[in-house]
C-alpha cells in the first residue's frame, strides 16, 4: 500500500521522471486487509489493487529482493544488481514474529502475504481444528474467518484478556465473551511450550489438537536489509522518520509500516502498523520530494477490525488519557470508549457505532474541550458534547 501510493501520489502532483517500484514478491501489488476476510475464505480471488501503471507511466520490478543501500553511491543493492536513485522511499513494511522452534513444523502458518492466505485457504475449506496463537487484532479476524468456515478453533492468550497490546484491560475484558459466542474457545494465562504435528503443547502440560497452526503474536519492521546503511533506526527497528517522513540520509524516506514519527498531537513518536497510516503518509513523501514544503506529518491514527460479526473502529491514541468514558454497555452490540486528556477527546474505540468514530476523529483533529457528561450518553451525539 505505501509504496503503491508513493509512486502514484508522485504522478498526481505532477512528477514526470521516471518512478521504479521494486517488491519482493512476484505478485502484482495488492491490498493486505482482504487476505483475512473475503479472500481467505474464498470470497474473493484476488485484491490487486486498481492502479494501471503502465498508463502512469510506474515500471514494476517484481519478484526482486532488495538486500542493502548504499547512500555513499545513492544505489539499492539488490539480487539482480544495484539500482541507482535520485530520491529513495522505504515501504518494507512488517514482517510477522515467529514463534520460538515453530518454523518449519508442518502445519504452523503465518497471515501476512497472499502467499500466506492462499496456503490457509484450503485449511479453512477442510475444516481442520486449528489452533491460533495470539489474541490480537490478526488472531481475532482469523478466527472469525475460520468460524464461519466451520472450523474448531482454539485461540491461546498469553495475557489475561484479547488486544492486551493493544488496549486496556477494562475495555478489551468484555471482548472475551465475543470468543465464546461465536464457538471458539478463548484459553488466556496461556504460553505455548511447544508445537508438535498435530498438537499444540501448552507450558501447564496441556494439549491442544491442532490440524493447522496460525500464529499472530505481532509484527516488526522489515528493516534489517538496513543494517550498516546510516539510516538511524529506533530501537524497535523502525526507522526514525522526521515530520515530513524523511529519515536520517539525505533524499531518503520512509513511510506505512516501517517507520516511527514524532507526533506533536500526543508528544511521543508513533509506530502506526495500519492501513490508513500507509495511505496517507505516501502524500506527504511525494510533496516533499517535489519541493512542495509539505505540513508536518501528524495524522489521527485509525484502523478497523472485522471480528465475530462487529465492527470494531479505533482513532487517535489513548495512551497519556487522563480519563475513559464508556458509551453504552460493553455487553450490548453497540458501544463506544472515549478517552480524554484535560477535556479533549484523544482516543476513541467504537463498536458497531461508525458515527462515533466519524465524528470523534474530526473531534481528535480539532481538539474541541468536551463536556465528559455528555460524552457518557450514548444517545448524545459526539459532536453534541463540544463544550460551549
Amino acid at each position: 500500500m505505501a509504496g503503491v501510493q508513493t509512486a502514484v501520489a508522485l504522478r498526481e502532483r505532477g512528477f514526470t521522471g521516471p518512478v521504479l517500484l521494486i517488491g519482493a514478491e512476484p505478485h502484482q501489488p495488492y491490498d493486505r486487509p482482504p487476505l483475512s476476510k473475503a479472500y481467505l475464505l474464498g470470497k474473493a480471488e484476488g485484491s490487486a489493487f486498481e492502479v494501471d501503471f503502465e498508463a502512469l507511466g510506474i515500471e514494476l520490478r517484481l519478484g526482486v529482493e532488495v538486500s542493502a543501500l548504499r547512500p555513499e553511491d545513492r544505489v539499492v543493492d539488490t539480487e539482480a544488481g544495484p539500482v541507482p536513485y535520485d530520491a529513495l522511499v522505504i515501504a518494507t513494511g512488517a514482517v510477522p514474529v515467529s514463534l520460538p522452534g515453530a518454523e518449519g513444523v508442518p502445519g504452523v502458518h503465518l497471515l501476512r502475504t497472499l502467499d500466506d492466505a492462499e496456503r490457509l485457504r484450503p485449511v479453512l475449506a477442510e475444516q481442520c481444528d486449528v489452533v491460533v496463537v495470539g489474541a490480537g487484532w490478526i488472531g481475532a479476524e482469523f478466527a472469525t474467518a475460520a468460524r464461519e468456515a466451520g472450523c474448531a478453533v482454539t485461540v491461546v492468550e498469553a495475557a489475561e484478556h484479547p488486544l492486551a497490546g493493544a488496549l486496556p484491560a477494562e475495555v478489551a475484558a468484555p471482548m472475551a465473551a465475543w470468543y465464546e459466542e461465536s464457538g471458539a474457545r478463548l484459553v488466556t494465562h496461556a504460553r505455548v511450550a511447544r508445537i508438535e504435528p498435530g498438537q499444540v503443547l501448552l507450558d501447564d502440560g496441556r494439549a491442544l489438537p491442532a490440524g493447522a497452526v496460525v500464529v499472530g503474536v505481532g509484527a516488526r519492521p522489515a528493516t534489517g536489509w538496513l543494517t550498516g546503511s546510516g539510516v538511524a533506526l529506533d530501537p524497535d527497528g523502525s526507522v526514525t522518520a522526521d515530520d515530513r517522513l524523511r529519515t536520517s540520509l539525505p533524499d531518503v524516506y520512509a513511510v506505512g509500516d516501517c517507520a516511527s514519527f514524532p507526533s506533536a498531537r500526543y508528544g511521543r513518536r508513533l509506530l502506526v502498523h495500519h492501513w490508513d497510516n500507509a495511505l496517507q503518509g505516501p502524500r506527504t513523501v511525494a510533496a516533499d520530494i517535489l519541493g512542495e514544503e509539505p505540513p508536518p506529518y501528524d495524522p489521527v491514527p485509525y484502523f478497523w477490525s472485522e471480528q465475530f460479526g462487529r465492527f470494531v473502529q479505533y482513532a487517535g491514541h489513548h495512551e497519556g488519557a487522563d480519563t475513559m468514558v464508556r458509551r453504552g454497555d460493553p455487553a450490548d452490540a453497540a458501544w463506544s470508549a472515549a478517552w480524554l486528556r484535560e477535556g479533549a477527546l484523544v482516543g476513541l474505540l467504537a463498536v458497531g457505532r461508525p458515527r462515533d468514530l466519524a465524528q470523534g476523529r474530526r473531534l481528535i483533529e480539532s481538539g474541541a474541550p468536551l463536556d465528559p457528561a455528555r460524552v457518557a450518553d450514548p444517545a448524545v451525539p459526539l459532536k453534541a458534547a463540544v463544550r460551549g
